[in-house]
């Protein structure tokens, strides 16, 4: 049996505002090295061999490019499943398994996997995921039980049949307990938080989710039965996929089978899902600070301090976060670090756009940096990538200015079309017919001056689009 990883990459990620925003989630983002957690998933499979196929990636529209361009810039040839909307894992890993099912000649082993989880030793991951391969095989779902460092009130735990670091056979699935009971699991040796890491083979999953919840199941077969295929990536019928009930693969399947085992796993797993979380998982100094960026500390203790665009000094913290980005700062306790979600349902509960989005906002051709905004005007610096061209477009509203300050552009202009370079500017009259494109090697940035009275991206009118995006208003 061949493995498939199915790699979820959905999550919001909003306890990691402001650097997480739901159109750049936490995923996507390079938390502690180079990669990002997304790539460093992807990473992780790549030692389990040749058996292991490209990955199937569930994600949305809007993260649609983001995750096609990381994976491939870490050496994948990703296949993309599209959902039009978020409906939990029992279904994401449903369609996985009809898709992967319908791409193999045999019956393939699924390895499910969150996108933005850290996992320290790759080896005992991969060696965990060896050791399971027997039970997948014979037809067990097998979920990866991370063998507990302290008692966690945060997650939920797996109790596994007493036995040795093989497959064991799930006993009970076990609510986050209070700190009494946690301790407890701590010393019992039986009980592992749940990752929400499985392997199966496809039939095996789709069997049980037969069994135990049969309307997700033919849903999910509807969704991509009447779906559409472009080239490596499936787009699910949104009516058919809306239809889906939204469900955990714990509570539809996991909790219910009679198949169901726990390998335990000691890698120094983390879910990241908090600041206080990334802190503990990140390298710290001898006060116990974790610095990144432009910060200057004095006095400081035991706290995660990070600047992505400027100078941040901080004086006599103790067990604190800040976060400092080019739009937002968050200032908070390690210990209220869960409660920034609540934070990011006050600021979405308020129209405010910076749960969305940050100041640098990604785009298929590259991205864009509101450097300045105000009443007539707007001004931006678009970095277009090698080889990249934007939609060809026209604005109801606006006029724009264009200085390139670096690279080579070449522009179209209703009929005209014409090379600028570095120093070189040109003008876009309202209602004209535009676009740029990036004929050369290097990356090519370009200020942009709008004018007009709506500066919204929703008067963008796109007449053609390498992309699909044509028609699109935004």
């Amino acid at each position: 049996m061949q493995i498939v990883p199915v790699i979820l990459c959905g999550g919001s990620g909003t306890r990691l505002w402001p650097l997480s925003r739901a159109l750049l989630p936490k995923q996507l983002l390079a938390l502690q090295g180079t990669g990002t957690l997304l790539q460093e998933t992807f990473g992780r499979v790549q030692g389990l061999g040749p058996g292991c196929e490209a990955p199937l990636v569930l994600c949305n529209e809007a993260h649609r490019f983001l995750v096609d361009a990381q994976l491939r810039q870490a050496g994948a040839c990703p296949r993309l499943i599209l959902e039009p909307v978020g409906r939990n894992t029992a279904p994401a890993v449903a369609v996985a398994a009809l898709r992967a099912r319908a791409e193999q000649a045999d019956d393939p082993l699924l390895l499910v996997l969150p996108s933005d989880h850290v996992v320290a030793d790759g080896g005992a991951f991969q060696a965990a995921v060896r050791a399971a391969l027997p039970a997948a095989r014979a037809g067990e779902l097998v979920a990866f039980g991370v063998v507990p460092e302290r008692p966690e009130t945060g997650y939920g735990y797996i109790r596994g049949a007493a036995g040795g670091a093989g497959p064991r056979r799930i006993e009970e699935f076990v609510e986050k307990p209070d700190l009494d009971t946690a301790r407890g699991f701590l010393a019992s040796g039986r009980h592992f938080w749940n990752s929400g890491m499985f392997l199966f083979s496809a039939s095996a999953y789709l069997r049980e989710l037969r069994n135990f919840a049969p309307d997700i199941l033919a849903a999910c077969e509807a969704a991509v039965a009447a779906g559409h295929v472009e080239a490596t990536t499936l787009r699910l019928d949104d009516a058919a996929f809306r239809a889906c009930r939204s469900q955990s693969i714990d509570y539809a399947v996991m909790e219910e089978t009679s198949r169901g085992s726990v390998v335990p796993l000691g890698a120094g797993w983390s879910d990241v899902g908090s600041w206080a979380a990334l802190h503990e998982v990140s390298g710290r100094d001898a006060a116990g600070n974790v610095i990144s960026g432009d910060v200057v500390a004095v006095d400081c203790r035991n706290s995660y301090l990070r600047a992505e665009s400027r100078l941040v000094g901080v004086v006599g913290l103790e067990g604190c976060v800040v976060v400092e980005t080019r739009d937002a700062v968050l200032v908070a306790p390690q210990a209220r670090a869960q409660d920034v979600k609540l934070l990011v349902e006050a600021l979405a509960g308020a129209g405010r756009a910076e749960t969305r989005q940050g100041r640098e906002v990604f785009r298929p051709w590259g991205s864009y940096d509101s450097l300045e905004a105000r009443p007539g005007f707007q001004v931006k610096r678009l970095a277009v990538l090698p080889g990249a061209i934007l939609s060809l477009q026209l604005h109801q509203q606006r006029a724009e200015h264009w200085v390139v300050v670096s690279g080579i552009a070449r522009i179209t202009r209703n009929e005209e079309v014409f090379e600028l370079r570095r120093n070189e500017h040109t003008f876009i009259p309202l209602g004209a017919r535009h676009r740029i494109e990036n004929p050369g090697t290097e990356l090519l940035e370009i200020i942009e001056v709008q004018v007009g009275d709506y500066l919204g991206e929703d008067d963008i009118v796109r007449l053609e689009d390498r992309y699909g995006r044509q028609g699109r208003r935004d």
